[in-house]
């Protein structure tokens, strides 16, 4: 193990006049979508949104006085940056920032507020952090790594001190934790497993950038190339050997889920639970409501607890995300018809969608440029619909009204 529970006793003692104890709260809508009784640890209400903070104040006061006076330097696509430039801001430590050059500006304006100095370099996590050790080198700063320190791994055990210490926790089944570069995940499962080794820990990563999944199978770090994901807070494309030493010891399980998944899950959290979460953070809900954990969902008693990491999302994106969702559960779905030029015909259309029930949101009438056959036109309709079966009755009437018809973006739930 990487430390004793005393260690994070006394660790927590010393961060936890500084950070938010977050609450644990329970679903009963989402207990019953996700057959079982969930619960959430709501980290995205810490000052700076997200759980870093733990860890990045763990580390920070490891800092010598000769230390503090250089200041400090951290690579961040976002939660770590904030944590690190309001803890540091708030201690009188100067600190620098290197983001990649696409992080979302929400993150970078409040790495900003906070009175760090941020700079955009690379596309990825893994080339800022490149271009943070040249500036360290430079500017003689102390690096402050966002998961491959034992320090932060402490601070983020701090965060299963107080779930297991919580009232609603004592017969608590598993706990379900987003993994990027594993230092959240290894706090958490080093600290459990020596003080309630029954508990199951499972992780979650998105499908398509799975690096601790995939290096848990290969038995070395394997390195991932950049990839656009929803995800972003966990877009981590080398995770720490010394946590994936921790996930072959401690973790149960790593499971994965879809963009679409995830996007589905920030829409409900928002829908149901009236919280915004990221991409990163929305995870552990896609892996419930998606039946990724069937041995802990088989019965609906099991108490399973999801940890919501952040909730610094683009706004800019929120938008496509939340379109995104409601697609993937049936609730808005585009569909392309071919239908006659004359007079009439996109009447017609649109009043088939009206008896039907669905509220036409969209109509794009592609009159020039259009490959349909002369005498035909196509048109584009987005139209909010009750579910998939909705979307199934709708498509069924238009063919029987002899209209050519293609169904865009509408995607199934996968079922186990």
């Amino acid at each position: 193990m990487e430390f004793s529970p005393q260690e994070i006793v006394e660790v927590y003692a010393e961060i936890s006049p500084y950070i938010v104890d977050t609450p644990i709260t329970h679903s009963a809508t989402l207990s019953d979508l996700c057959n079982c009784q969930t619960l959430f640890k709501l980290e995205n209400l810490q000052m700076t949104g997200s759980f870093k903070e733990r860890g990045a104040l763990n580390r920070l006061n490891q800092l010598s006085d000769s230390e503090r006076k250089r200041g400090v330097i951290a690579a961040s696509a976002g939660n770590h940056a904030q944590a690190v430039a309001y803890h540091a801001n708030r201690m009188g430590i100067s600190a620098k920032i290197v983001m990649p050059k696409h992080s979302p500006m929400v993150k970078i304006r409040s790495t900003e507020h906070w009175g760090a100095k941020v700079v955009l370099a690379g596309e990825t996590f893994s080339e800022a952090f490149d271009h943070s050790q040249d500036l360290i080198a430079e500017e003689n700063r102390v690096y402050i790594h966002p998961f491959d320190d034992i320090h932060v791994i402490k601070g983020q055990a701090t965060l299963a001190l107080e779930i297991l210490n919580h009232e609603t926790t004592k017969d608590l089944d598993a706990i379900i934790v987003p993994i990027g570069g594993g230092g959240l995940i290894a706090g958490i499962a080093n600290y459990v497993k020596q003080v309630n080794p029954g508990i199951k820990i499972i992780g979650v990563e998105e499908n398509s950038y799975n690096g601790m999944q995939q290096s848990r199978a290969a038995g070395h770090v394997v390195t991932l190339g950049s990839q656009p994901m929803i995800a972003d807070g966990i877009a981590v494309g080398r995770v720490a050997e010394r946590n994936l030493n921790s996930v072959r010891e401690c973790v149960d399980d790593i499971v994965t889920v879809t963009s679409d998944e995830i996007a589905n899950a920030i829409l409900l959290m928002l829908e149901v639970e009236k919280m915004l979460v990221e991409g990163a953070a929305a995870v552990t809900l896609a892996a419930l409501l998606n039946q990724r954990i069937p041995y802990i969902q088989n019965n609906g008693k099991q108490k399973v607890l999801s940890v919501i990491s952040g909730g610094n999302i683009d706004v800019n994106l929120l938008s496509r995300i939340i379109n995104r969702g409601l697609a993937f559960d049936g609730r808005a779905v585009k569909l392309d018809a071919t239908i006659k030029d004359q007079p009439g015909g996109l009447e017609k259309l649109l009043g088939l969608f009206r008896h039907s029930g669905a509220n036409v949101l969209e109509v794009h009438h592609h009159r020039f440029g259009s490959e349909a056959p002369i005498g035909l036109i196509k048109v584009s309709v987005t139209v909010e619909t009750r579910d998939k079966e909705h979307i199934e009755e709708l498509k069924l009437q238009l063919i029987a009204e002899g209209l050519q018809t293609t169904l865009v973006g509408a995607n199934q739930r996968p079922t186990v």
